[in-house]
């Protein structure tokens, strides 16, 4: 049995717009312009579609640099991958899935900052809180984080594909390349352990 989505606070900490999906979508020239290198189609497209890459980059990576890192990948890369597009999903999915299928090291480089990052902390002169968030917020970002690295990168990325940004499995599997049954399986276990993480420090 499928276990019920996470609270709603994780959607508000991890500040996902539903509305944000949306974009332009592309003309044929513009495909034909990217495919051929040209740097004014690229540019266009960035303009398009860069805030909505970084935002997913940000969610699912966790750490404002390697999500940067990461979007500046997908659209070097872009020019080249963008020969396998073939029209059936938008511009915009097809970069999301772009940036999925880079984002194991940009992952795992992002964990090892914020588990140094969290050494250092620890150390009282060293500490600090932030002035713009109340200490429950910033306690429940932080334990969703944590809870978040521990996941296998697939689990990650059902989660923030379906229960942050509200895709259906339908869509998240097509993004990721895998049957809808296994996305839902990844989905049902990354729920499990996000919410057994959120319940151990009483945030669930």
């Amino acid at each position: 049995m499928m276990m019920p989505a996470l609270p709603g606070i994780v959607m508000r900490a991890l500040s996902f717009d539903p509305t944000a999906r949306a974009g332009e979508p592309a003309t044929a020239d513009l495909l034909e312009r990217l495919r051929q290198g040209e740097s004014r189609a690229l540019g266009e497209v960035y303009d398009q579609h860069h805030e909505a890459v970084r935002a997913f980059a940000g969610r699912l990576v966790g750490d404002s640099a390697a999500a940067e890192d990461l979007v500046h990948e997908v659209f070097v890369t872009l020019p080249r991958a963008v020969r396998r597009f073939q029209a059936q999903s938008s511009l915009r999915s097809f970069l999301i899935g772009i940036a999925i299928q880079h984002a194991r090291h940009h992952v795992r480089s992002a964990s090892r900052r914020r588990a140094a990052l969290a050494r250092l902390a620890a150390e009282p002169e060293r500490a600090s809180i932030s002035p713009e968030a109340t200490a429950t917020d910033r306690r429940l970002l932080e334990a969703i984080v944590r809870a978040l690295d521990e996941l296998p990168i697939e689990q990650r990325v059902a989660f923030v594909l379906c229960d942050v940004e509200e895709r259906s499995s339908v869509e998240a599997a097509e993004l990721v390349s895998a049957p809808e049954a296994t996305l839902r399986t990844r989905l049902f276990h990354a729920r499990k352990k996000l919410r057994a993480a959120l319940e151990r420090e009483g945030l669930a």
